[in-house]
């Protein structure tokens, strides 16, 4: 049911009305009108989830599930869900399920080709920010439409990775045989067209799979599709709308865009599932040049991520056509209630000793990161990680979140004195309008830094090392 037409009174007195705070709530109908609101999740209340309220539970979910069902796809602990969302724009709520990145083989490929290609998607890494970005997905595709080359492909591309697959044929007897190798899986079925529907379904129903309802560029004829299925008894629907690149590239992206709206803001029944895009379809055309092909796939694939795709399937595994892709992904499926952060408390760099440097930065994870990479392996230093609240020097500064009180505070509590005998702290160049109050209150000589972290080496090759000749000098005499 869509928010607009929910009550926090309906949603209440289904709650076990206990006011037991454990949701963080004042009380259940509070929590009652932030669920309504898409503020909150009905998992966080932990009464709920007990067995005596089931029926509860039910009746509860039935009125709060996602607008976009959640798919899942694979077994273990690499298996995906796609969908699951419950909002049209990340700020209202915040989006669950980053869309998932298939890499595509074929089963004409020679196995040890094919092999190397699915180990390149199931290695690929990049570290951002302390997170590791990864590929989600195989997709096998029948180029041959021959049963068998389907099926050891299949099997070969499962024998030597953990990673989902999507079994890409319209076949239904190659589906079959591909789905005998690897069916326990659970893989992502593709696809069902108005010519095959029946057969997709009833492979679809024998393994326990989800699957892909296929009409390019004929959403009447996609919705109607999704109905029928689920009335022939499938739930775990994925759509597929088409894609199409350079002429065909707005209709693929208001097609994408209207299936979202109607299934958030209309509630469209038979709409409200995870949606398909195919950036492969860049390869479609033949270019002199292959790298051609991998922009256009780059810059398709990034529009189909903010145009609401749950699910990718490319083909390029080059770093630099995948990268903005997965870059994009992490920033906008980032809960924007919650900006990343790294733990404070204080980290050495290197081997400091009593009289290395201490500076301080805030944990925002990617002012830390940043910071902590400009130190990293050019000096031996303490960097003080101060709490505030996820939010970069300035802004927070701005928003007192960063103050010289929890710059004090954080000096005190991880005992930054314990570690130095001196007593001068550097703070970054956008913190220096508070440098006075950090020196008032915590007794230690406040130095101004950069304003930019990639001016410290420069900064403690010549303003430190001029203070830690004063201070051998003091020493000394």
């Amino acid at each position: 049911m869509p928010a607009k037409e929910l009550s926090p009174i309906d949603v209440y007195k289904l709650l076990p009305r206990t006011n037991c705070k454990e949701c963080k709530e004042p009380n259940c109908m509070s929590f009652a009108a932030k669920l309504v609101a898409r503020e909150a999740l009905l998992q966080e209340c932990p009464a709920i989830l007990e067995e005596k309220y089931k029926p509860q539970f039910e009746a509860l979910w039935k009125l709060l599930k996602p607008a976009v069902r959640g798919v899942e796809i694979g077994v273990g602990d690499r298996r995906v869900i796609v969908g699951g969302e419950y909002v049209l724009y990340r700020h209202e709520f915040t989006y669950f399920h980053p869309t998932a990145i298939a890499i595509d083989v074929m089963d004409e490929m020679e196995e040890a080709a094919l092999a190397d290609r699915v180990k390149q998607a199931a290695a690929f890494s990049f570290d951002y920010i302390g997170q590791k970005l990864r590929l989600d997905m195989v997709a096998v595709r029948s180029t041959s439409n021959d049963p068998k080359k389907f099926e050891a492909a299949v099997g070969a591309a499962a024998k030597v990775s953990d990673l989902p697959l999507v079994l890409c044929s319209l076949n239904p007897a190659v589906m079959e045989q591909g789905l005998a190798a690897v069916g326990e899986k659970r893989p992502l079925i593709y696809a069902a067209t108005k010519e095959n529907w029946r057969e997709m379904a009833d492979l679809a129903r024998m393994y326990r799979c989800p699957l892909v309802v296929s009409a390019p560029n004929d959403l009447s004829l996609l919705k109607s599709l999704a109905a029928t299925l689920l009335k022939y008894g499938m739930e775990d629907l994925v759509l597929d709308p088409g894609t199409a690149i350079d002429e065909g590239l707005t209709e693929t992206l208001n097609n994408f865009t209207m299936l979202r709206i109607s299934a958030v803001k209309e509630g469209a029944e038979g709409l409200g599932f995870p949606l398909l895009g195919l950036p492969i379809a860049a390869w479609a055309g033949k270019e002199v040049d292959p790298s051609v092909n991998e922009w256009k796939e780059s810059y398709l694939a990034s529009m189909l991520v903010v145009r609401y795709a749950d699910l990718l399937i490319v083909h390029s595994l080059s770093g630099w056509a995948l990268l903005p892709s997965v870059f994009l992904r992490q920033n906008i499926y980032t809960d924007p209630r919650k900006p990343v952060s790294v733990e404070p408390g204080l980290r050495a760099f290197g081997k400091p000793d009593e009289l290395s440097p201490v500076m301080f930065t805030t944990n925002f994870a990617l002012t830390y990161y940043t910071v902590a990479s400009d130190i990293e392996g050019k000096a031996d230093a303490y960097l003080l990680v101060v709490d505030s609240e996820g939010i970069s020097v300035e802004s927070a500064i701005a928003g007192r979140k960063l103050t010289a009180e929890t710059v004090a505070e954080a000096v005190k509590n991880f005992k930054v004195g314990d570690k130095v005998k001196h007593r001068l702290l550097i703070i970054p160049g956008r913190a220096a309008r508070i440098s006075g109050e950090i020196e008032d209150l915590t007794g230690w000589r406040v130095l101004v830094g950069p304003i930019d972290s990639s001016g410290i080496q420069k900064y403690l090759e010549t303003k430190w090392k001029e203070e830690v000749s004063k201070i051998r000098e003091s020493h000394e005499t």
